[in-house]
């Protein structure tokens, strides 16, 4: 009895293993089947060789539309050029490489149906998540496609004013001119005043009493600006001494106004008052020694 079951487990595991290499044999000689393997291979490696070339060709654009744009007469920073072309690299490379491995998937046999309403859904889910998010990032291309501040610019957003740190898509850094540093998301920054484009006008209103000749006061001030400008090389020309602004019963007001870079204005106006208190101050003494 007991060499009877043992016959009959030996013949069905032969007849098992007779099954497996039958199957393995059809499988190996199934020419449907690896005539299928071939033209997936070949589609696989022609999607893959297309997609590359693509990207390069949409680099090659990018990089042309760039540089037209560099030697337009709109000049833009250098640096900010190559940080918007490497953020349309980016996306072109990310956004191309999404589409191949989708095709890659239907071509090895995935249903794409599935996988592509479950992407939608978690891209719905997380663009409700990151709204504040996604608006931050695209602010911060378009304030650095659009030029509208730089690294080193001085410029103020709401309350907030100081020189430009760092720009970032997703937020940027002020350092203010008492050493605060303030990061402001972009997608807060809805208007924006740039202190560092084109030229400022320092001026300065000084008062003296109406007892004092206007043209000594003239003259005196002329004789600070002059040695302002040759002392202080920031300075582009000598300050403009305009004349009186303002006149009442006891003193009246004398403006100097002078262009410079908008970053320091406050600086040149300081520099002013300073040369000019320093001109009368000498001016005092050498009245104190005559009278000695």
């Amino acid at each position: 009895m007991l060499l009877a079951n043992e016959s009959e487990v030996i013949q069905d595991a032969a007849e098992t293993v007779t099954t497996w290499k039958d199957k393995l044999w059809n499988w190996f000689t199934d020419m449907d089947m690896w005539t299928d393997v071939l033209f997936s291979g070949i589609k696989i490696i022609l999607i893959f060789v297309l997609t590359r070339l693509f990207v390069r060709i949409l680099f090659r654009i990018i990089d042309r539309s760039l540089q037209k744009r560099e030697k337009s007469r709109l000049h833009m920073n250098p640096r900010r050029l190559v940080t918007v072309g490497e953020l349309l690299k980016n996306v072109t490379t990310i956004t191309s490489n999404f589409i191949m491995v989708m095709l890659v998937l239907g071509e090895i046999g995935f249903d794409l149906a599935p996988l592509l309403a479950g992407a939608g859904v978690l891209g719905l889910a997380i663009g409700f998540g990151a709204q504040s998010m996604v608006k931050d990032v695209i602010t911060g291309f378009f304030i650095i496609l659009e030029d509208q501040f730089a690294v080193g610019d001085v410029i103020q957003t709401g309350s907030l004013k100081g020189t430009v740190e760092m720009i970032g898509l997703r937020s940027t850094r002020l350092v203010s001119w008492t050493g605060e540093v303030h990061i402001i998301p972009n997608g807060m920054i809805t208007n924006v005043t740039n202190y560092s484009v084109g030229t400022a006008l320092a001026v300065v209103d000084l008062p003296f009493s109406n007892s004092r000749k206007l043209e000594d006061s003239v003259e005196l001030l002329k004789r600070a600006m002059q040695r302002l400008k040759g002392e202080q090389e920031e300075i582009p020309q000598v300050p403009n001494v305009l004349g009186i602004q303002s006149l009442t019963s006891s003193e009246y007001v004398i403006r100097i106004a002078v262009e410079c870079a908008p970053a320091i204005r406050s600086e040149v106006e300081r520099q002013i008052q300073a040369y000019a208190k320093e001109a009368l101050e000498q001016e005092e003494m050498e009245n104190q020694r005559g009278r000695a």
